[in-house]
């Protein structure tokens, strides 16, 4: 097989530079499209009940909700794959409070330092890992494999 030919789908190429593993490079394949376009569906939805949603004045059990609810269904959808959808989505949330930290803009974090993002960014990170596994389980149930 040539370097750089996934196995089954010969139309698929992969960037096999030094450093990057056959595996990682496959996140941005042709594979993944409908996974990325989903996370980041589900995190701009969370992104934007956690910023704008009467006036960001939303409980953070709603977008703890929100987000185990989209990894939980990432997870049971797609089974293993459900991990890209799953990261695009936990992703947005605490890079919206960069962004907005950064731009010096209003921020319903408080308080509102990188330190307290990052917080934040490890515990969705938990929250977003246990909705995944969550869904990879009733997947495995379901079908009976994880993939």
């Amino acid at each position: 097989m040539p370097n750089g030919v996934v196995s089954g789908e010969p139309d698929v190429y992969v960037n096999v530079s030094p450093g990057f593993s056959r595996r990682a490079s496959m996140v941005f394949s042709s594979r993944h499209p409908v996974r990325l376009a989903a996370g980041l569906a589900a995190g701009a939805a969370i992104v934007w009940v956690d910023n704008f949603a009467f006036d960001g004045a939303v409980s953070p059990i709603v977008i703890v909700a929100m987000l185990l609810a989209a990894t939980t269904t990432a997870g049971t959808v797609w089974g293993r794959q459900g991990w890209v959808a799953a990261a695009v989505a936990w992703a947005c949330i605490p890079l919206a409070h960069v962004i907005k930290h950064a731009l010096g803009l209003p921020d319903t974090l408080h308080p509102n330092t990188y330190l307290s993002i990052l917080y934040l960014a490890v515990f969705t990170l938990v929250v977003a890992i246990i909705g995944a596994g969550c869904g990879l389980l009733v997947h495995r149930f379901a079908t009976g494999s994880a993939s």
